[in-house]
């Protein structure tokens, strides 16, 4: 008999697994000694007809194979032959002592009772001496088990744990948490004998099991516990522990960062002296220091040294058009209006709501090229790209998301409506909560994924349309597709070097200073401009919201030649509106259609040409060389065309030629946004009571805004900015 059916003869509950199987373990001491019920002893058959077993909750495979009453040769004979017992064990990094309870609690300078006492037991893993630790929930029950098979770390790195299969990663110590929320405090330490050290001289503690394992739904076992104290070692590690901690809203103003001084943590300091380190210890918490002031700290001396990289480039009267300048000496041909937004829409980040941007185009039009581009003046931590993701990546996913932007190359890259879904809860409501049912130890149990921001998005698709719901809260821009782009685009390609290498340093340090700087923004002119756009579609609504928040990011891009109000906010100007405007006002017209896009009048009008010259049905080649472009840019065009009404397409067969005829006139343009003129005659520019002047050349009148407008040269009739309080942007729209 072969040794797998030898195995499947005597288990019990065996069910087919991919190529093996799974059958119930047989020790009574398995699960904590509520035996198997759910299979999980894998039983697969070698190549040279060896039954390999292995219990995936780390009971031994020599107990197992007794368990059935067999010994371990029986699973390495096959037709008479024996075959030689081969074990590969995990490498080990314990060179002279193996990890065993009594070694490990004379390296940590524990009493072995002590240990005990905590749950910790001796057990091979794996054929190697091991030190089993249990992992517990609130109520006590042991939920994972964590194998420590080395005392110290190798040269080639740290392979001391092993995770008993199926075990999930938690805080370690959670059936202490009475006793924490009752003492006021805890220590919070990375790994089990620090946490076991402290514990040692009653002091409470919870371990995270590696730096890298906090997770975000860990804070919710802290409520109720004032302070927080966070041991952070001298490391990598700790670094990435500090970086994830500081980003879980839930805690961060309770966090006190304790300093160990020259010693790596807990256990190193106890070790060194053992008689007076509750007293050390003690020291070190009394000295903590919020993590709160130490971050604030440190982003005021990153600020200062930002401001001397940058100070030049912030003073600059119009940053967007030296940033297009640079763009295009790099070598980026044309699309100016398309990177200049695509730049401060980013910029809006620091906003409690961003501008979401889709960039369209056709395949091959250089979406993606420009974007990338533009994304380079911006250190990492703005944006976050991706050329694709599951249809969960977005609630699981650790990146943090808070006052950033989430960048999708090709809008096919969100897989499914779920993912779009959830990237629409978080733009709109500026955070995303999701419930999940998870398997547990206990059974099935709900989970609440929270992910915060606020978080902007930007998208490049050939689609010309979106979703309408995500159509709808995201800026359409469209790159150019005619000839002369083209020409131009293969003309700075064949430039052989390619262009000059903009100073980022310069760039960089420019977002860096703004990221600590003031983001809140008096508009003084917002109630006039509201009463001057007419109220003529609803989209309006969310649409003014965009219109507002990119004069903000606008004035805080340009705060160093700005005033402040009286509170302290940056005072936006007309001219930050003007420039604003001239970006986006065919834009906001052409998205709730009282304009059409010059390049939909440019295709109806070469239509309605050949239609007048034939009298039959224009096809698509026809109008491509009409309009000098090639036939997919053409039909981007009359796709936009027939969906306005203003082009009809007699063929309703799939996979026909297209048959175009001209269809409704185009009507004539609606000025949505008014003129900076018109809003001028409506409010005062000047200086305002209150207001804090920058001491900078022209205070009152910024260079910028004397190319759009002159200002009265009575300045004596000034108004105060109105109180943020006066009005809100709820779902993108104004509500006074």
């Amino acid at each position: 008999m072969r040794p797998v059916d030898l195995v499947l003869e005597r288990a019990t509950n065996a069910r087919k697994a991919g190529a093996g199987w799974l059958v119930s373990c047989p020790l009574p001491e398995h699960g904590q000694g509520r035996g198997d019920t759910n299979p999980s002893v894998s039983v697969d058959g070698g190549d040279d007809g060896r039954a390999l077993v292995n219990c995936r909750a780390g009971c031994e495979t020599e107990n197992v194979v007794a368990g059935w009453g067999l010994k371990m040769k029986d699973l390495y004979e096959y037709n008479g032959h024996r075959k030689e017992l081969r074990s590969t064990p995990p490498k080990t990094t314990a060179t002279v002592q193996p990890c065993d309870l009594e070694n490990y609690a004379e390296a940590k300078g524990l009493p072995v009772a002590f240990l005990q006492k905590l749950g910790l037991r001796d057990q091979k893993y794996q054929g190697v001496p091991a030190v089993r630790i249990p992992y517990r929930r609130v109520d006590g029950a042991e939920n994972a088990v964590r194998f420590r098979i080395a005392l110290e770390k190798s040269a080639e790195g740290d392979d001391r744990f092993r995770w008993r299969t199926g075990s999930k990663a938690g805080l370690y110590g959670l059936s202490k948490l009475e006793d924490i929320r009752k003492a006021g405090y805890v220590v919070l330490v990375e790994g089990e004998s620090d946490a076991q050290t402290l514990w040692y001289h009653e002091i409470p503690t919870l371990g995270i099991p590696g730096a890298s394992n906090w997770k975000p739904g860990y804070a919710e076992h802290l409520e109720g516990v004032e302070r927080i104290y966070v041991v952070i070692e001298p490391d990598q590690g700790g670094a990435t522990l500090r970086e994830k901690l500081a980003g879980c809203v839930a805690i961060k103003d309770r966090l006190y960062l304790v300093d160990l001084t020259e010693h790596k943590d807990a256990s190193g300091l106890y070790l060194s002296d053992r008689e007076g380190f509750k007293a050390k210890f003690q020291e070190a918490l009394d000295a903590a220091v919020p993590l709160a002031d130490l971050a604030r700290a440190e982003s005021e001396e990153a600020a200062r040294a930002a401001w001397v990289a940058c100070a030049e480039l912030a003073k600059t009267p119009n940053i967007l058009e030296s940033f297009a300048r640079e763009l295009a000496r790099s070598g980026v041909a044309g699309e100016s209006r398309v990177a200049k937004l695509l730049y401060l829409a980013v910029t809006s980040r620091m906003l409690g709501r961003p501008v979401s941007v889709a960039v369209k185009g056709p395949s091959s039009g250089g979406k993606s090229y420009l974007t990338e581009r533009v994304l380079g003046f911006f250190p990492e931590s703005a944006y976050y790209a991706l050329t694709a993701m599951s249809e969960r990546a977005l609630a699981y996913s650790e990146e943090p998301l808070s006052h950033r932007f989430l960048v999708i190359f090709e809008a096919a890259g969100m897989a499914g409506d779920f993912a779009t879904y959830l990237i629409r809860s978080l733009l709109s409501e500026g955070r995303l909560r999701y419930e999940v049912v998870e398997k547990t130890s206990e059974g099935l149990k709900p989970r609440l994924i929270e992910r915060e921001g606020p978080t902007g998005l930007i998208v490049t698709t050939t689609a010309v349309k979106l979703h309408a719901e995500n159509e709808t809260r995201m800026l359409s821009l469209t790159v150019t597709d005619t000839h002369q782009q083209t020409r131009d685009i293969m003309a700075a390609l064949a430039e052989e070097t390619g262009g000059e290498s903009p100073d980022l340093e310069a760039w960089h340090s420019l977002q860096d200073w703004l990221a600590v700087e003031e983001h809140r923004v008096a508009i003084s002119y917002a109630r006039d401009l509201a009463a001057l756009i007419p109220p003529v579609a609803v989209r309006l609504r969310r649409d003014f919201g965009a219109l507002l928040n990119l004069i903000r990011a606008h004035a805080i891009l340009h705060q160093a030649s700005r005033d402040r109000a009286a509170d302290g906010r940056v005072v936006a100007t007309l001219g930050d509106y003007a420039h604003v405007r001239e970006l986006v006002a065919d834009l906001v017209s052409e998205g709730i259609e009282a304009t059409v896009p010059e390049t939909v009048r440019e295709t109806v009008a070469a239509l309605g040409r050949l239609h007048a010259e034939e009298s039959d049905p224009v096809t698509i080649a026809a109008l491509a060389l009409e309009l000098e472009l090639d036939k997919s840019a053409a039909w981007r065009r009359v796709r936009t065309a027939i969906d306005r009404g203003y082009v009809k397409n007699l063929e309703d067969r799939k996979g026909r030629p297209a048959r175009l005829v001209p269809g409704d006139p185009l009507p004539d343009d609606i000025e949505i946004l008014p003129s900076p003129e018109r809003l001028q005659g409506c409010t005062v520019a000047g200086d305002s009571e209150g207001i804090k002047h920058n001491n900078l050349s022209e205070p009152a009148t910024t260079a910028q805004e004397k190319e759009f407008f002159s200002y009265p040269s009575d300045k004596s009739a000034t108004v105060q900015p109105p109180d943020i309080e006066d009005y809100v942007i709820e779902n993108g729209e104004m509500i006074f």
